[in-house]
């Protein structure tokens, strides 16, 4: 009798192990993003985010990072809160497109000009196929982003 209580014991510690070991729950199954930022997917934000002045110097796309370089004025840039935001509407086209804007706060008062890069996951982004034009509508420009 007592042999078999150790081995219910036992068979319980074994299982409640092996069911706490069990990692399906945790959000390590998500490769981590080398960007900076995620993108935000937003139609509200995309009208009522901060619209501070700023300039786009460029874009590029390295892997699903979208990296933008730009300035605006200001005292260091330490302050800057930043977001890409996208619309959340697919326009029909081919290929697909996306309209996005660089949303900048910008409370510094410098009139130093201060230049900056900043890369954006934009896994999020992707639609049905293997490519979406996204169009960073302050910026005048586009971008085709293929994966």
């Amino acid at each position: 009798m007592k042999h078999n209580i150790s081995i219910i014991l036992f068979s319980f510690v074994f299982v409640f192990g092996m069911i706490s070991c069990d990692n399906n729950d945790d959000d390590n199954s998500a490769t981590p993003s080398n960007c900076d930022q995620e993108a935000v997917i937003s139609s509200e934000e995309y009208v009522s985010a901060p619209a501070d002045p700023l300039f786009i110097h460029s874009m590029e796309i390295d892997d699903d990072c979208l990296l933008i370089s730009f300035s605006a004025s200001g005292c260091d840039g330490n302050t800057w809160e930043l977001k890409l935001v996208d619309s959340g509407a697919i326009l029909e086209s081919n290929p697909p497109q996306r309209n996005l804007r660089l949303s900048l706060q910008n409370l510094e008062v410098c009139d130093a000009v201060i230049s900056k890069t900043l890369s954006f996951d934009i896994s999020e982004l992707q639609v049905q196929g293997d490519q979406v034009r996204l169009n960073i509508v302050n910026s005048g420009e586009g971008i085709l982003y293929m994966y």
